[in-house]
């Protein structure tokens, strides 16, 4: 860190009174950050031993600052020692604002306009800011490639599906990742590629995102990186949420260029392939070869992804082989095996009616169980009770009172314990459970109410509980 200390003192003129490492923030990338202080100065110094990519990430700063995009400004730089002073951006990553605004699969209104603001930028350094870039820095490689392609295809065949123990048929998947590379070529690439636009490389502060970490960018499709963000793994954003934001960034690029969607999105979900591909190749190279665990946590939120993928994307390409693996991978118990168990599953609980439509599955899992309370006597034939919901006491009495409730439970109790317990010895994070009747009013709220009390007593279970129509009503 001398070196780091002596380039601070240069350019502020002041001695160093404090260097603190930035714990987390090394991740895969080898590099030493530090936070350096005196004087009222403080920076983040980072020093790393690849010239190419320090010269790549030095130059795209200066150009994207040059053009009034939120990145750091760059103080100092020495390029032979390795190392350069930028601006604290603060310790806030989208990814932290992100998760201390949601509960469960519930992102807050504020962590969703966070992902907006993110998502108009991306624009901006793809259009406005790459038209001019000076490529010739890019490193490894000037343009996402057919070798850049095969790079990450590679990295994933033999740093994942290799190291977990997952059979292939070598030829076939060859021909599979020929055909997908092409679909990924045929995409308009004249943009500029950030390359890992994801949650932890974006700055939240004071209310407006700042952006790290592009060093690896290069020429490339416009999908590459909305699908980086977007189906970044530990985000977990829900598929509901992603939709929205996709389309989203499209209205935001339509005011850069005209936007064909039907073509944009006839390539998208290839590059969202891809692009989990990549990250299961680094945690596996990460995890499984350099025996770093904690880069394994996000293999069970990357299968999700590819789960939710099989069930509703169809490619425009046949890809036999390649399908097959995956779906190998989404039932290998070593896989399984990976979710952190210190998570807790999260079951969503709800009352609805049957005269509207039964609540929606944000998380992306199906729906989850569905159970039908008409069958069960009505308080709301009752004068007495029709104003009252299933969470009044009075109500809840009349319906302890009727045999056929709790003969009703006795059969949905052992069903939903026993898909807990597999749930989290599989690692799954999302159960869905849901009580219609013909209001809303009374049996599905009870039935909701009694489930609710009973999985909170479970542990590792964390209850989200709703009530579509009992909401309305007064308190």
């Amino acid at each position: 860190m001398e070196t780091l200390r002596k380039l601070f003192e240069q350019q502020f003129r002041t001695p160093v009174e404090q260097v603190a490492p930035l714990q987390g923030e090394l991740g895969g990338s080898g590099r030493a950050i530090v936070r350096i202080s005196g004087c009222g100065h403080t920076v983040i110094g980072v020093q790393y031993n690849v010239r190419e990519e320090n010269r790549a990430f030095l130059a795209f700063s200066h150009h994207f600052r040059s053009k009034g995009l939120p990145v750091p400004q760059i103080f100092a730089e020495d390029l032979d020692a390795g190392v350069y002073l930028e601006e604290d951006l603060g310790d806030t990553t989208l990814f932290q604002f992100l998760n201390a605004n949601r509960a469960g699969a519930e992102v807050g209104p504020t962590a969703v306009e966070a992902y907006r603001k993110v998502l108009a930028e991306l624009p901006r350094f793809q259009i406005a800011a790459g038209a001019d870039l000076d490529y010739s820095v890019c490193y490894p490689r000037a343009s996402f490639d057919r070798q850049s392609i095969n790079w990450d295809l590679n990295y994933f065949k033999y740093y994942f599906l290799r190291l977990a123990g997952i059979p292939f048929n070598e030829q076939a998947l060859e021909d599979d990742f020929d055909t997908l590379t092409s679909c990924l070529l045929a995409a308009p690439s004249d943009y500029f590629l950030y390359r890992d636009f994801q949650s932890r490389n974006v700055m939240w502060r004071d209310g407006s995102p700042w952006f790290l970490d592009y060093q690896g960018g290069r020429k490339g499709a416009l999908q590459y990186d909305v699908a980086s963000l977007l189906y970044d793994a530990k985000a977990d954003l829900p598929p509901e949420l992603r939709l929205q934001l996709l389309d989203h960034y499209l209205d935001c690029l339509a005011q850069y260029q005209a936007v064909d969607r039907e073509q944009f999105l006839g390539h998208y979900y290839a590059f969202v392939y891809i692009r989990i591909l990549q990250a299961l190749g680094a945690y596996g190279f990460r995890g499984f070869y350099e025996r770093k665990a904690h880069f394994l946590q996000s293999v069970p939120y990357a299968l999700k992804n590819l789960r939710w993928l099989a069930h509703h994307v169809q490619l425009p390409i046949a890809l036999p082989a390649l399908m097959s693996a995956l779906n190998a991978m989404l039932g290998a118990e070593k896989l399984l095996a990976l979710a952190d168990q210190t998570q807790p599953l999260s079951v969503r609980v709800f009352s609805f009616s049957f005269h509207r439509e039964a609540p929606a599955d944000p998380s992306g899992n199906g729906g989850g169980y569905v159970f039908d309370a008409r069958s069960l006597p009505n308080p709301g034939r009752l004068d007495e009770f029709k104003q009252l919901t299933g969470r009044d006491v009075r109500v809840i009495e009349y319906l302890n009172q009727q045999a056929s409730v709790h003969q009703y439970m006795a059969g949905v109790l052992p069903l939903v314990d026993s898909s807990v317990a597999a749930y989290r010895q599989r690692g799954f994070q999302h159960l869905m459970v849901s009580f219609g009747c013909t209001g809303g009013q009374h049996r599905s709220v009870f039935l909701a109410e009694s489930l609710a009390r009973h999985l909170r007593k479970t542990p590792g279970v964390e209850v989200i509980l709703r009530h579509m129509e009992a909401e309305k009503w007064p308190q």
